[in-house]
């Protein structure tokens, strides 16, 4: 299958299923896990790294996504692989001598749940390894706004649809019902900048920075909840910017390999 959408960034745990490498993990990031895991298991000829090279076969564990950028999702990575040096980690232990790695990696990802910048996204823990998920699914909690979800991984298959020649009158009707105005700050908000309550009654519609700032205390940055300025609902900032974003990536229990 083709890669995933391209907004989808996910930082991803790996464990070595080689009896000669027992106990050996890997932490990456990835925008199309699917293909990442055939890489790694391939070799570095066919794209793998070179510290998962001829120790496999290895198997994706979990992978946590929902991060707005690559950036964001890299420097996940890189807090995870280094939690000793990371500023934002000091108060994470160091792993014990008699400590086995995996837990470790889990310990260190429950710790980062918990703390900013990453305690406000809107990230999903989704295990990969329903074998690990059933031993290990207990030993990370992550935020209440962060979703624990389980199943293999697909890509969903862009289909391109033949284009029909609209109307200039079909256009206009098209782009007169784009229009909007924010129900905050009343300028006309554009579909790219535009979020709408979860509630599907619901008839907020505003600017995503309008509602961010609504939501926002003091002290954060981004929002975790807030209460609906129209219906008067709580809800998560995460169940937000999911409903805007949406993924093609598919993540089911039932799903077929290519």
């Amino acid at each position: 299958m083709e890669a995933c959408e391209k907004n989808f960034f996910g930082v991803y745990l790996l464990n070595c299923l080689n009896p000669n490498y027992k106990g050996r993990t890997y932490i990456g990031y990835t925008v199309n896990p699917q293909r990442r895991i055939k890489q790694h298991n391939a070799g570095k000829h066919f794209g793998g790294a070179c510290k998962t090279n001829n120790k496999g076969p290895w198997t994706m564990v979990l992978i946590v996504y929902g991060f707005p950028s690559s950036t964001s999702a890299l420097r996940f990575e890189w807090a995870w692989q280094h939690p000793a040096i990371s500023r934002r980690l000091k108060h994470v232990p160091r792993r014990k001598s008699r400590q086995k790695v995996f837990d470790f990696c889990l310990l260190v990802l429950s710790e980062m749940l918990k703390v900013g910048p990453w305690v406000r996204l809107p990230l999903t823990l989704h295990w990969l390894d329903s074998e690990f998920a059933d031993k290990y699914s207990y030993s990370i909690s992550p935020p209440m706004h962060m979703p624990i979800t389980y199943g293999s991984v697909t890509s969903k298959k862009n289909t391109t649809k033949s284009k029909k020649k609209r109307s200039e009158k079909d256009t206009f009707y098209e782009a007169k019902d784009s229009l909007a105005l924010c129900s905050l700050c009343g300028l006309i908000v554009n579909a790219e900048d535009k979020v709408t309550c979860i509630k599907s009654d619901c008839l907020l519609v505003a600017h995503l920075i309008c509602l961010a700032e609504e939501f926002s205390k003091d002290e954060m940055i981004l929002p975790i909840d807030g209460i609906c300025p129209a219906c008067k609902t709580n809800v998560l900032w995460g169940d937000l910017i999911r409903k805007k974003i949406g993924h093609n990536l598919h993540l089911t229990d039932n799903d077929k390999d290519d």
